[in-house]
C-alpha cells in the first residue's frame, strides 16, 4: 500500500475495554433477569454505560465528530512558538500531536515519549508508522519513558507541550509532580503548554494555588485557560471524567 493511500491512525482515549466490559455484563445480566429485579436493574444499568462509552468513542473519533482532534488542536493554537530547536511532547500515544508539531514547525526537531502499554491501545510502532505516513519521519523520534521521571537533562528542550496526560501518569500519586518534571527539562525562557485535568480541584487543588506553586519553582510566566467549555464539545463530553474538567496551563519559564 503506498504512502499516499495510507492513513494516521492515532488511536481513540476512549479504551475499548470501556465498552466491551459493560456490554459482557449487561449480557450476563439480561440472562439472569428472570431470577430477580436486580438482575433486570443491572442489565439496564450496563447498557446505559455501554451507550455512553460507544457515544463517546464516535464522538472522539475522526469517523465521528472528531472531538479528539478539535481538543488537541487548542494546543497547536496556543503554542506560539518560532520553531528554532527541539520540542518534547510528553505522552505521544500515537503521535498525533508530536506530528502535527513537525508539520507546523518545518525546521525544529520533535521528541515524543510514552509509557504506552498497559490500558491505552497506543504503541512506539504505530508513532512511527504515523510519522512515516505524514512525511516527518526523519525529524521525529520517540522513545519508553515515564512522564514522572523523564530521560532527560535539565533546561535541554526548546518548546515543551502535552495533551490530556498528566492525569494518567501512575507513578506519582500528586499529578503537579508532572508538571514540574516537564518543566524541569524546558530551557530558560522557553515556552510550554499543556492541557489536561486542570479543573479538577480533586487532583490539582484550586487553580489560584496551582499557578503560585508553579510560580514558586521560579516560572516567570503561567496561565490558566478553562478550555472545557469550548462550543464544539457535547454537555454529554462534559463530565468531569471525560473533559469537563480540563485546562490549558501555558506560559514561560
Amino acid at each position: 500500500m503506498s504512502k499516499q493511500s495510507q492513513q494516521v491512525e492515532y488511536g481513540n482515549w476512549v479504551s475499548k475495554k470501556f465498552i466491551y466490559i459493560p456490554a459482557i455484563l449487561a449480557i450476563m445480566f439480561l440472562g439472569l433477569s428472570f431470577l430477580s429485579l436486580f438482575f433486570l436493574i443491572g442489565t439496564v444499568f450496563f447498557f446505559i454505560i455501554t451507550a455512553y462509552f460507544v457515544y463517546a468513542y464516535m464522538q472522539f473519533s475522526p469517523r465521528g465528530s472528531n472531538l479528539q482532534a478539535k481538543i488537541r488542536d487548542l494546543v497547536n493554537k496556543q503554542l506560539v512558538w518560532d520553531g528554532d530547536g527541539t520540542l518534547l511532547d510528553i505522552g505521544c500515544g500515537n503521535g498525533a500531536l508530536a506530528i502535527e508539531a513537525a508539520k507546523t514547525y518545518k525546521q525544529a526537531h520533535i521528541i515524543g515519549i510514552d509509557y504506552w502499554g498497559g490500558q491505552w491501545e497506543y504503541s512506539k510502532e504505530a508513532c512511527e508508522k504515523n510519522a512515516r505516513i505524514a512525511g516527518v519521519l526523519e525529524r521525529t523520534s520517540s522513545q519508553k519513558a515515564s512522564a514522572a521521571k523523564l530521560p532527560f537533562a535539565d533546561d535541554l528542550f526548546n518548546a515543551v507541550v502535552s495533551n490530556f496526560v498528566f492525569h494518567e501518569v501512575q507513578d506519582v500519586k500528586d499529578k503537579r509532580e508532572v508538571i514540574k518534571e516537564a518543566l524541569r527539562v524546558l530551557k530558560k525562557d522557553s515556552l510550554f503548554v499543556f492541557q489536561d485535568l486542570f479543573l479538577w480541584k480533586r487532583i490539582y487543588g484550586e487553580t489560584d494555588d496551582l499557578i503560585a506553586l508553579i510560580k514558586s519553582w521560579g516560572i516567570q510566566e503561567v496561565t490558566l485557560v478553562d478550555t472545557s467549555q469550548q462550543n464544539f464539545i457535547p454537555g454529554a463530553m462534559k463530565l468531569p471524567f471525560m473533559v469537563g474538567q480540563i485546562g490549558i496551563l501555558y506560559g514561560r519559564k
